[in-house]
């Protein structure tokens, strides 16, 4: 016969249960957080491998700006610190070509190709996750692999429609092409599949549109996702070289380009020029990252959780 809570001894009606606290020492124990079973020699051996990796990243950076600080004489001392300090190869940079509108041209073309590939990977995220149709995993197939193919395929496709467009040589030429990326959709729609289908559902009962639930709902809980996800495809754009190459036909129009003014010349490379100019270009991807840090820190948590 089953015995009620109201039945049972009195004796054990204040007793606490077992495995919680107040129940001695191995009810203590119970509730310890896991122990790590590394010891402190691999835990050394890993920091140590870190510290390495870490220098090796960080060391070409530094070495960029030191040679940058030199005096145009001492471009090829190889003293890690600079001294005297001379900010004479950035004045160089700058009287050789028009550094501030390159960067400014560049930061144009890699903003505006970073948002459109982020608004298209939305959508089409959006649209593969929020819906059921048929045909739906053979499309996003499909979509992704679009990723594998070269770009070296259907460049002269490209350049062909932008010659019919009257596009060649401007910055529209360079971004309309890259507006659209499978690497944003592949990434967002992993994100968006792990957003709770009772959140959505919530949305449409409450009289919510597709298009108010996705940025009212959907957005708000991917701004990590979407900040990680915006300053790769902005480094991404901001480093390409071979298509504004065949777009832009004037040396000075972005940084990328502006950089081969240095290279071959009758007096060889000039390399305290390359580096400040390149110090220069390494810039806006610096500051961007210090602003977006903490949401790309939270777009790597979040998705470990997962």
């Amino acid at each position: 016969m089953a015995v009620s809570a109201l039945d049972a001894p009195a004796s054990d009606a204040g007793a606490p249960p077992r495995g919680r606290r107040g129940g001695g020492r191995h009810g203590h124990a119970e509730t310890s957080g896991p122990i790590s079973n590394r010891s402190p020699l691999s835990s050394f051996v890993g920091h140590a491998v870190l510290t390495v990796l870490s220098l090796a990243c960080i060391f070409p950076i530094c070495w960029m700006y030191a040679t940058s600080l030199r005096r145009p004489s001492d471009v090829y001392d190889t003293s890690v610190l600079p001294w005297p300090l001379s900010i004479g190869n950035y004045r160089h940079a700058a009287d050789v070509i028009p550094i501030g509108q390159m960067l400014l041209n560049t930061f144009v073309v890699a903003s505006l190709t970073a948002l459109g590939q982020l608004l298209t990977g939305l959508l089409a995220a959006y649209a593969f996750t929020a819906w059921r149709f048929r045909g739906q995993r053979l499309l996003y197939l499909l979509f992704v692999g679009t990723w594998l193919v070269p770009f070296q395929v259907t460049m002269v496709s490209n350049y062909t429609l932008l010659f019919r467009l009257g596009l060649l040589n401007t910055l529209a030429g360079v971004v309309v092409p890259t507006l659209c990326t499978a690497l944003g959709v592949l990434l967002l729609r992993q994100h968006m599949e792990s957003f709770p289908r009772e959140v959505l559902e919530a949305a449409r009962i409450d009289g919510r549109s597709s298009w108010s639930t996705l940025w009212t709902v959907v957005v708000p809980n991917l701004r990590p996702a979407l900040a990680a996800l915006g300053i790769v495809l902005f480094i991404n754009a901001w480093n390409e070289y071979f298509w504004p190459s065949m777009v832009l036909q004037q040396a000075n129009s972005v940084v990328q380009l502006g950089l081969r003014g240095f290279l071959g010349g009758t007096e060889g490379n000039d390399w305290g020029g390359i580096m400040a100019a390149s110090g220069l270009a390494c810039l806006p991807i610096f500051g961007l990252y210090l602003v977006l840090q903490r949401h790309i820190v939270n777009a790597f948590v979040h998705s470990g959780l997962k």
